[in-house]
């Protein structure tokens, strides 16, 4: 997947909506300590820059050099471009020695990793028993009744182009492989809910939806999902309520649990 956003980098940047202070918190509740973090499949760095504000060193890999372009530069952020698959040295060499991390995170990217090889070397990398992984996604934005039935309409015609993957996120990672035990305080490792917000007019709202995947791979196939007709019936639909600004809520799950013995 190093490649998957190499064409939309810039616009993925730009339109992907930012997650929760309260989830930062949530799960930064759960390491004892705060010195070090890993935020693998790092993008354009949009959990980093939240987890520099609780944790004193923040690293942030990516297989794609291209989103690591568009990532915020944070002193305390080390941005890294590492091998989609690395091994154990290379895992030392470009991220941390073992038993040194507090906490891995994955955000909206776990269901394209390798899970028993990416799940070895984070059992290796964190602290034993408490160090923490954290892996969340978000699905489908909701703005008002009349956009939802258009976008919902959308949806149909993108489903044939997502990767097969794509089916851990449209059930909200309840169906992901996840090998961890849960963090003090819970009685399982989730998915637990929260919400993030985006505000975005239209152009921003078309630019999300050209940003995903499913439509670039339609795109290279021949196929245009969002025609004049469908970009059209959107505009008339956005402005319906006379109000150019609307605010697009996405429902965020998140998987955690810690290393324990393992």
């Amino acid at each position: 997947m190093a490649d998957l956003f190499l064409k939309q980098a810039k616009q993925y940047a730009a339109s992907r909506p930012g997650y929760p202070s309260q989830l930062f918190r949530f799960i930064a509740s759960k390491t004892p300590s705060h010195q070090v973090a890993w935020d693998v499949g790092t993008g354009s760095g949009q959990a980093a820059q939240s987890l520099a504000e609780i944790y004193k060193n923040v690293i942030g890999t990516d297989a794609s050099e291209k989103q690591l372009e568009y990532a915020v530069k944070l002193p305390n952020v080390r941005y890294q471009h590492t091998p989609s698959t690395m091994s154990m040295a290379e895992l030392e060499q470009k991220v941390a020695p073992e038993g040194t991390v507090d906490l891995v995170t994955i955000a909206q990217a776990l269901h394209w990793f390798d899970l028993p090889t990416f799940y070895r070397q984070v059992k290796w990398v964190l602290k034993k028993p408490h160090g923490v992984i954290a892996a969340w996604c978000y699905n489908v934005p909701r703005v008002t009744d009349s956009i939802d039935e258009l976008f919902d309409e959308y949806a149909v015609e993108l489903k044939p182009y997502w990767d097969p993957a794509r089916a851990l996120v449209d059930n909200d990672y309840r169906g992901i492989d996840f090998p961890f035990e849960p963090v003090d305080g819970a009685d399982d490792t989730g998915p637990i809910e929260f919400v993030t917000e985006k505000e975005m007019d239209l152009d921003d709202f078309l630019t999300y939806l050209r940003s995903g995947s499913a439509y670039q791979t339609a795109k290279e196939k021949g196929v245009e999902l969002l025609s004049e007709d469908v970009v059209e019936r959107l505009k008339s639909t956005w402005i319906e309520d006379g109000s150019q600004l609307k605010v697009a809520k996405f429902p965020v799950y998140l998987r955690i649990g810690k290393v324990g013995d393992a």
